[in-house]
């Protein structure tokens, strides 16, 4: 009998610890703001990518960028049309290629930065400003010839850009439509296509 009522008291703590263990996993998951976000859940079903200003030296980035982006948004549910009447619009700032490790007198590690800022207009003329809150960092490793780094460059920038095209797609997810706007529309935004 002793052993019984010896046993009882071990596993009724443990029961309770477990208990309380569930519940408290319970509340961090369904507490926490993560939350799945399909197709029905998305702000608006199609975008327009208007356009994308290159304010950097380094030539095609707006075109990559174009391209990454509408990438990214396809695979996350956003179709690019014409006729949409959200429209993303955005300036590359920064485009920096920045020698990291040095070996025998020669850069041989690099990083790529590259930092934009991106506004989605509604059609209602609100431009809200998305998520511009990164600046994109790609390290690459070269220690051969300068064909070799030119090569290396390229894989970096797009890695970047995909970086990039990523963060823009989660400002649009996870603003809402009716977000007031971050700044009025100007008369020469209405100019750009």
């Amino acid at each position: 009998m002793k052993v019984k009522s010896l046993k009882l008291k071990i596993e009724r703590p443990m029961l309770l610890f477990a208990l309380c263990s569930l519940l408290s996993a319970l509340c961090f998951l369904t507490g926490c703001g993560y939350k799945f976000q399909g197709r029905e859940t998305l702000p608006f079903d199609s975008v327009r990518i208007g356009r994308i200003e290159n304010r950097t030296f380094e030539p095609k980035l707006e075109d990559k960028l174009q391209k990454a982006l509408a990438d990214e948004l396809i695979k996350n549910g956003i179709m690019i049309s014409r006729n949409s009447g959200y429209v993303i619009t955005g300036v590359i700032t920064k485009f920096e290629l920045k020698p990291l490790t040095e070996k025998e007198g020669l850069a041989v590690e690099y990083e790529v930065i590259i930092k934009g800022e991106f506004f989605l207009t509604s059609p209602e003329g609100k431009v809200t400003e998305l998520r511009n809150s990164g600046v994109f960092i790609v390290s690459f490793y070269n220690e051969t010839s300068l064909q070799a780094l030119v090569a290396s460059k390229e894989p970096a920038i797009e890695t970047a850009l995909k970086n990039l095209s990523s963060e823009i797609r989660a400002g649009i997810v996870y603003t809402k439509p009716d977000n007031t706007p971050v700044r009025p529309l100007k008369k020469e935004d209405s100019n750009k296509p």
